[in-house]
């Protein structure tokens, strides 16, 4: 606390009395951030008659800060008061004035003094996790330079795991959710191109769209809802029941063994189950294209090599390294930062699952404006 900031201290006199000093700056903005403290060490001492007074160590004083004590007071000078001359004036004037044109520190300003600290928190938050983040992509990147050096360590028995849990066994969901939203894509496009006689660039829409946005993106947010929050939470648990700490006790780095296989294993599975969500969600909308617009399936599938390059296929892929690498990075990260107790367990689950979602969204923008004139 500022040598110069507002204090009480109560001091215990002979015969069960009490002082109470009064010290520091006693002004609006002084008084600001510690209102509420005061007037609950303030209300004990209202009409305590054993009470003494010292405003000798008061250093700034405005009619804030006396309509405060005064009020602490009882509207009222106590008995056994002392009180410099030069501060009577503030209290004459509180006494004989009118006591509600001296206000409280108004409710705007403390409002605007919660909101900057909240932005500022919100900033410092932002910056430990960043830090965190950068923390951990060093220690795998190091990882990796040691398994280079020393290839029978790979944990290639993990890395084969966790790509068929993260992509055999969503293939089912993916397949169900990219048949979906081929057909309604195609059936939302259909209707609009009727109307002007131009059913056959169905397949235009739905190739550049399918392959080079829907599919890997929506690979991407179910398998973060999917198998992000199940390696957050599988890491939470471990980090609960003190795994972590006994792996490294016994010398086995926990990133080379636990961390770097589900990244690899999303890096490698994400590209494929992102291709497998495209051809589903083409074979949906090539379904709806042949029953409300009469598109063959032979015209469709003759047409679809023709309006999608071959750049495009390659930028689905791309994408879907790069969105593995997000989800399994974001979710390693939070599973690490879990505290040893169930809330927060369930806080870093749901906000693995947040953040990895934005993030891939935000990647996705970027590769759209990067690459707007590739393949197209």
């Amino acid at each position: 606390m500022p040598a110069n900031a507002p204090n009480l201290r109560l001091a215990r006199l002979p015969g069960d009395e009490h002082e109470v000093s009064v010290t520091g700056d006693w002004t609006t903005l002084g008084l600001l951030p510690r209102v509420v403290k005061f007037k609950r060490e303030l209300a004990k001492l209202t009409g305590d008659h054993r009470v003494s007074w010292d405003l000798g160590g008061i250093e700034k004083l405005d009619h804030t800060g006396a309509l405060f004590l005064w009020r602490a007071w009882g509207r009222s000078f106590p008995e056994r008061l002392v009180i410099p001359a030069t501060l009577k004036e503030y209290f004459t004037r509180v006494r004989t004035g009118n006591e509600s044109a001296i206000a409280e520190p108004s409710q705007p300003w403390r409002r605007l003094t919660q909101l900057i600290v909240r932005l500022g928190q919100a900033v410092l938050g932002f910056l430990d996790q960043l830090r965190g983040m950068v923390q951990l992509i060093g220690r795998l990147l190091l990882d990796v330079m040691d398994l280079v050096r020393h290839p029978q360590r790979w944990p290639t028995r993990e890395i084969s795991a966790g790509i068929y849990r993260a992509g055999a066994e969503a293939l089912g969901i993916l397949a169900l959710v990219g048949f979906l939203i081929g057909i309604v894509l195609s059936y939302l496009s259909g209707d609009q191109l009727r109307r002007f006689g131009a059913e056959r660039y169905v397949v235009d829409l739905l190739g550049i769209a399918c392959v080079r946005e829907l599919g890997p993106l929506l690979a991407a947010i179910l398998v973060a809802g999917r198998s992000g929050s199940s390696m957050t939470a599988q890491l939470g648990v471990m980090r609960l029941n003190e795994e972590l700490d006994a792996l490294t006790t016994i010398g086995v780095p926990y990133t080379q063994r636990l961390i770097l296989p589900k990244v690899v294993a999303l890096a490698l599975s994400q590209p494929l189950v992102g291709l497998w969500t495209t051809a589903i969600a083409l074979l949906g909308g090539m379904v709806a294209a042949h029953i409300s617009l009469g598109v063959s399936y032979y015209d469709f599938l003759d047409a679809l090599p023709k309006v999608v390059p071959v750049a495009n296929y390659w930028i689905g892929l791309g994408k879907g390294v790069v969105f593995g690498l997000i989800i399994a990075l974001v979710a390693c990260h939070f599973g690490l930062r879990v505290k040893p107790n169930t809330e927060s367990l369930g806080a870093g689950t749901t906000s693995s699952v947040v953040v990895a979602i934005s993030s891939v969204l935000v990647a996705d923008a970027i590769f759209a404006v990067l690459l707007s004139h590739v393949g197209m």
